[in-house]
């Protein structure tokens, strides 16, 4: 018999979705209502001022007054905030500084609000309430909830707390699911990750898991220590573990391997969390696509990422996106965020309701000889190449190979193979076909021989573990990228001897 506590989620759920579908159903009406709260809350503060807020009345007004930033662009600004002053990019000063490390930057410090904070934790909170409302399955928060995530001690500095977005998050898990939540503060303290996951092992394998939370990556490895210390797949372990909540990375490269690990299906709900922002979810079991969070306080713009280096190129809003259209994500919040480039790429899947995947890094991205190859699509060609066999993936990154010691330039793949393929030539051949289907540009580079087939190279077991171990970014929100267009991760990993 459920609990009191299931059987009071349904109808909550119920309300959460019915406010949901509202604001969902008007989406351009809803975006104007937060670009003009924006506005009008920002006039004051000192980027408002710079920018001539008081006389923005539309969006065209904005697009003038205000060029797309990234981070370095905004320093000057967050840096004032930093040292303590008040009313910069938003009025007062922020609650917290997200503490996330930038490529180029050095460390980045992502403000969040007293008015941004509780737009993080209602989404992560509105996604489990939407797989309630449609499925009716609520037994599981009776049940252990493991969230895999960043240290919750925070530093301060200038009376402003500061620390990883998931340790920010952590002080904010609703009372009623504290007794629930794995694993205990000791020992989500550890800032070693190796060495927390061996304590939350040693925590959670006894324990009545039923729902359990992460970055895939590092899920994968919870489990992989689950099974050796038990013996048994994770789904023997945690009977009654039925929901598997991730973000960060596409999850279908992982999905046979953690089926595989789990020794069963499990039902499961993308996040689209970020320090800038949380913006999207997965709000429908049967649907591609992640819910556009158009009522949090949110402002979006999107940029064709063919065109997004070109001088001309246009900044449009949601009433003007299209269908499969690779877009770079542009973000203007409550946090103080101004028609910020987050980096991200994304398409849209539906338009009635506005739902995204992520497509990519404007940053992270093949295009050596103008072939304009995207995460999403290297992603969708080792799905269809693994789909039905028995061959299985841990980890992967693709590189190009400009200058190879003799023959034409090709894609380099490096894969941690945990099965690898009986016939490696027949892989190779459908990774590239895939490729060559889904990009022209890399269809025609081929058939014109200005590039070969790609390469794989075979990593060695827990050799992406060993890399990110050597940059000290094991654990917590780091991830490998998909692709890049240069071979810094490439050549380490051959550097430091993890190729086969």
């Amino acid at each position: 018999m459920p609990s009191f506590k299931a059987s009071l989620s349904k109808p909550f759920a119920k309300f959460i979705a019915f406010r949901i579908k509202r604001w969902a159903s008007k989406p351009v009406e809803t975006q104007q209502k937060v670009f003009q709260h924006l506005i009008g809350e920002a006039k004051n503060t000192s980027f408002g001022k710079d920018h001539e807020f008081s006389s923005i009345n539309s969006y065209e007004d904005f697009k003038n007054a205000v060029p797309i930033r990234d981070y370095e662009d905004l320093k000057l600004y967050v840096e004032r905030v930093v040292k303590g002053e008040a009313d910069v990019l938003w009025k007062g000063k922020p609650l917290y500084f997200a503490k996330t490390s930038g490529t180029t930057s050095g460390a980045k410090y992502i403000p969040i609000t007293a008015e941004s904070m509780p737009t993080h934790v209602n989404a992560a909170r509105n996604a489990i309430l939407l797989y309630i409302n449609e499925t009716g399955n609520s037994k599981f928060v009776d049940g252990k909830m493991i969230f895999l995530q960043g240290s919750p001690v925070l530093e301060e500095q200038n009376g402003i707390k500061l620390g990883r977005l998931s340790g920010i998050v952590a002080h904010y898990v609703p009372k009623y699911l504290q007794k629930n939540r794995m694993p205990s503060l000791k020992t989500n303290c550890i800032e070693d990750w190796e060495t927390k996951v061996e304590a939350v092992v040693e925590e959670t394998m006894d324990e009545n898991m039923t729902v359990i939370s992460g970055i895939p990556s590092w899920v994968q490895m919870y489990f992989e220590k689950l099974i050796e210390k038990k013996g048994k797949k994770v789904g023997e372990i945690f009977k009654n573990f039925n929901l598997f909540i991730f973000g960060g990375v596409n999850y279908e490269p992982y999905r046979a391997k953690f089926e595989s690990l789990i020794g069963r299906k499990v039902d499961s709900i993308e996040l689209y969390p970020a320090s800038e922002g949380f913006f999207a979810f997965q709000d429908k079991q049967n649907e591609q696509g992640m819910l556009l969070q158009l009522n949090s306080g949110i402002f979006y713009e999107f940029v064709e990422a063919d065109k997004f280096f070109d001088d001309k190129s246009e900044r449009i809003t949601i009433k003007d996106v299209k269908i499969d259209v690779n877009y770079v994500m542009v973000i203007s919040t409550t946090a103080g965020l101004w028609a910020y480039n987050l980096g991200d790429t994304v398409m849209f899947t539906s338009l009635k309701p506005y739902r995204i995947v992520v497509s990519g890094r404007i940053k992270h991205f093949i295009s050596a000889f103008g072939e304009h190859v995207i995460g999403k699509e290297v992603e969708q060609a080792l799905k269809e190449a693994t789909e039905n066999t028995l061959i299985s993936v841990n980890e992967f990154t693709v590189a190009p190979q400009i200058n190879p010691e003799k023959g034409l330039p090709y894609h380099e793949w490096l894969i941690e193979f945990e099965n690898e393929p009986d016939n490696l030539d027949g892989f190779i051949d459908n990774l590239d076909t895939s490729l060559q289907q889904q990009n022209s540009y890399y269809f025609d580079l081929i058939k014109g021989k200005v590039l070969k087939p790609l390469k794989i190279s075979k990593v060695k077991k827990d050799g992406f573990q060993t890399y990110m171990k050597s940059i000290g970014k094991l654990g917590g929100q780091n991830k490998i990228p998909r692709l890049a267009n240069d071979r810094k991760i490439a050549d380490a990993l051959h550097q430091q001897k993890l190729i086969k």
